[in-house]
Formats: structure tokens, sequence, C-alpha cells
């Protein structure tokens, strides 16, 4: 029905009713049916989806677009797993004299931006198959069964799209999949479990027939918080890992997004893709979006090699802000980084890129540090020199200030985090463990004395080099930046003063 015939509708039953009942018709039985009537038809509605579900299977229905795994980097492992994965779709009269079940679905995980939603587009364009999409979110509604009509839907309008375009094949991809697939604790979920159900039928394949088949891709940054049903073998057979990308898969992540943008010869993008260890997919294309930006705010044609670092900068910690800090603030805030610095530089000589008391997201200041190698694997030597160069910050404030401030928040998280990682690594007094077996005051006390005993480290080491604090702060206060450069000449001339 039309927007205007609606609202004709809607200014004629009170005008007919009315009538009525100016004749003396009995209007009560007449409006008691009519709201039965129309609750019935608006439920009927929304159960079926019809108001929105149209929506958006229009919405799904829309082709991606061209995508190949040629245009994916940093993911080669995975792309060659998925590959091979499809090649059961592509190669299905081999499989079939061979006698292979074929593949129901394929689970994609990893953490946010690396690249899962682009692998399954680049998965459909592979096979040549018509590609349907939606979020988990899409199937949770408050009327118990939406879910589950929507789900049949999708399915339905896949095998139906994929006969009108004459494909072989479709594939049918959520993202988000642990909104409707969380595990089942036997409470009154009614909706998500009945949603699960239905996709749990679905990938049975009850109700398919063989040909157009159906692939199913899901994508999840939660994979523990899944059901086992949707894990077992003969629903997702494949469990890919789509992991953050190393320093080789990185360059190609920052060579693809250099393609349409003017850099600079002196460019090196080598040196960006050490600096972004543990970046993402998604926050490397940020890097290069932004490095354009500051290129076009300062009306460049080019991009330049500082446009990247700031970008990177901006990535890692926010954007530049115009706080106003008091003096006290500013030289609290520039002790506190160059405790960080001379840590760093002591435990890790040369790692000191910058210090900077230009704040930034929520940083009142920053060390940056110069590249390192990519590195999986850490000693226990290794941690104590992580955890040191943390709490460098709010010794240098003890040493200054007889106290520490609320700077210091985010570094004690860090130092806790990585005296867990030590924990459960079995790099501690308390040997291999279960943190199950173990009560709280056995690691509370572990983690007190590991953290007393370093601190303690780091005051010793600190204290050596006041003289660097005092002539470093100066700098620091008048150019708010120090370069790696010149800090490590002040550490120089102390420690030839301190030898002659």
């Amino acid at each position: 029905m039309s927007k205007y015939g609606k609202e004709i509708l809607i200014g004629a039953v009170p005008v007919v009713i009315a009538f009525l009942f100016f004749v003396g018709v009995n209007i009560i039985p007449i409006v008691f049916m009519s709201v039965i009537l129309g609750v019935f038809f608006f439920m009927t509605r929304a159960r079926n989806g019809v108001s929105i579900g149209s929506d958006r299977s229009k919405s799904r229905a829309k082709a991606p677009s061209y995508l190949t795994f040629d245009d994916i980097g940093g993911q080669d492992r995975a792309k060659r797993e998925l590959q091979e994965a499809l090649d059961f779709l592509i190669r299905y009269e081999d499989i079939k004299r061979l006698g292979i079940r074929p593949l129901k679905g394929i689970l994609l995980t990893g953490p946010p931006g690396t690249g899962k939603t682009l692998m399954a587009k680049a998965a459909a364009h592979y096979t040549n198959s018509v590609f349907m999409a939606a979020s988990g979110s899409e199937f949770v509604e408050m009327y118990v069964g939406v879910g589950a009509s929507r789900i049949r839907d999708l399915f339905k309008e896949a095998r139906n799209r994929a006969i009108k375009e004459n494909k072989e094949s479709a594939i049918v991809f959520i993202d988000e999949i642990d909104v409707i697939g969380g595990k089942r604790d036997g409470g009154q979920h009614r909706e998500y479990d009945q949603t699960l159900n239905q996709l749990l039928t679905e990938m049975d394949g009850i109700h398919t027939s063989e040909s157009p088949r159906v692939l199913i891709i899901a994508a999840t940054n939660r994979k523990e918080m899944l059901d086992p049903a949707l894990l077992r073998p003969g629903r997702f057979d494949r469990h890919i890992e789509v992991d953050l990308p190393d320093k080789k898969g990185r360059m190609h992540i920052l060579n693809i997004h250099a393609k349409n943008k003017p850099l600079a010869e002196s460019v090196n993008l080598d040196s960006i893709a050490q600096e972004t260890f543990h970046f993402s997919g998604a926050q490397l294309e940020s890097v290069m979006n932004e490095a354009a930006i500051y290129a076009m705010r300062e009306e460049l044609e080019t991009i330049e090699q500082r446009h990247l670092s700031l970008a990177v900068d901006k990535v890692m910690l926010g954007e530049k802000t115009d706080r106003e800090s008091t003096k006290g603030e500013r030289e609290r805030v520039a002790l506190h980084e160059l405790g960080h610095a001379i840590s760093a530089e002591l435990v890790r000589p040369g790692s000191v890129s910058q210090v900077s008391l230009s704040p930034r997201g929520q940083a009142l200041g920053f060390v940056r540090h110069n590249p390192q190698q990519d590195q999986y694997l850490y000693t226990k030597e290794q941690i104590e020199h992580q955890i040191m160069i943390a709490l460098g910050g709010s010794v240098a404030e003890e040493m200054f200030y007889g106290g520490r401030s609320t700077g210091s928040r985010n570094d004690f998280e860090q130092a806790l985090n990585m005296v867990r990682t030590m924990m459960d690594a079995g790099l501690t007094g308390l040997g291999i463990i279960d943190r199950n077996m173990v009560t709280k005051e056995e690691l509370m006390k572990e983690n007190t004395q590991i953290l007393e005993d370093l601190t303690e480290k780091t005051r010793v080491m600190l204290e050596q080099y006041r003289t660097v604090f005092e002539q470093s702060l100066a700098i620091l206060i008048a150019e708010e930046v120090l370069s790696g450069e010149q800090f490590r000449d002040l550490l120089k001339q102390l420690q030839g003063e301190r030898v002659a």
C-alpha cells in the first residue's frame, strides 16, 4: 500500500465509525474486531520481517565490489588456507569422485581490522559465487522467531539468486557471528537459541539440494564464546586464523594503500613497516590516510616521511590536543617521560627515537622508540626490562617529587599485564602454575614482590643519572621535543665525565 493510501485509510476509518455511531449502529464490536485485526496484521509483518527484512534483503542483494586476494595484503598464510578450502567448492566433481564430503562452513577468527570481511568478498570473486552478507545483530529482535525466520530467508534468497544468475554456488557471510552463536547456558534467551538452532539446521543441509551449493563464511574475534555445536566437524569445518600482519605483510599493505597517493621520493615505507609492529591492516590504512591529510593541511603536492611519522603517532595515541598545562605539570610530565627514556636507553641502547611533551589523545607526553625487529618470544630478562621501562616514569616522579601522580596509571597496567604473562609462562618464583589452583593471595604476593624488586632496581639505575634529568629537562621544556641523538649525547657526556 502506498503512503497516500495509508493516509486516506487512516483518515477515513474514524469518519466511518463516527457516522455509524451517529445513525445508531452499535460500534463496540466493530472497534474491538478492528483492534484485533490491526494487532494481528502488525505482528505478522514483524515476524516475517516484511518491512525491515525487505530493506535488509535489498542491501544484502547488492553484489560485492570487485575484490581479489591480491588486493588483500599481509595475510599470505590465511589466504592460502582459504583458497584451499574454496577449491572444494570449485572442484566439485573431483571431490565427488573421491568421496570427499563438501565443506559446510569456514570460520575466520582474529583481531579486529585484519581483513576478515575483505577475505569473504574475495572468496566470492574467486569462486564466481553469489555473495550474501549480514551481521549477527541483524538476526536479533525482541520477538521470538524473527531471527530464525531471517536465517531461513537469507539462505533461501542466496539459493534463489544463484539460480537466477545461473551460478553453481553462493557464499553467505555472517559477520560477528558470536552475537547469535554464543554458548547456550540453558537460560531464557529463547530468541538467541531459536536463531542458532535455525542456523545449525541450515548448515546441516536438511532443506538444501546439491545445486546450487551454499557455503557459509563467518567471522568473529571471540571464538571462545561460540557454541560447541557450531564448531564441530560438519558445521564449520575450517577454522582460519587471520592474525596481525608481520613486517613483510605490513609492507605489502602499505604499498597497496600507497598506490593512489603521491609519495615524495624520500619516503621510506620500510621504516614505517618497522615502526608499526602489532598494527592491523585497518590501522595501516589509517596511517596512509592520515599522512595524506597532514600533507593536505600544509597544501603540499606530495606526502613526506614526517607526515607518515606523525600519522603513526596519531593512530597510536590520538590527535594533538590543545590542553594548556601549568608549569608544574609540564615539568612533572617531562621528568616522567625522561624516566621512561633513560630506562629504555640503559636496558636497550639506541632504542629512543624522540621524547615529546606534545599532548596526544589522553597522553600528556610520550617517548617514541626506534623500530625494533618483530619479536614473538621473550625471555624473563627481556620482560623484566620492559617492566622497568614502564616503571621508569613513576620512579622518576618519586625521585624528584617524593610521590607519584595519576599519569602512571597506564604504565602500571602495562607492568601488571607483563607480570601476568610471566606467571602464565612459568617465569616467576611460583614456577609452572594453573591460575585456578593458586589462591589470589599467593598470586598477589608474587606480583607485589616482582614489582617491588624491579621498582627498586629501576630507582638505583636512574639515581646515577640525575644530571641527565636536569640537563634534559630544560631542553624539553623549551623545545617540547628532544631527539634521540640529543638525548644519547647527554648520556655519553655524563658517562665520559664519570669515567674521567
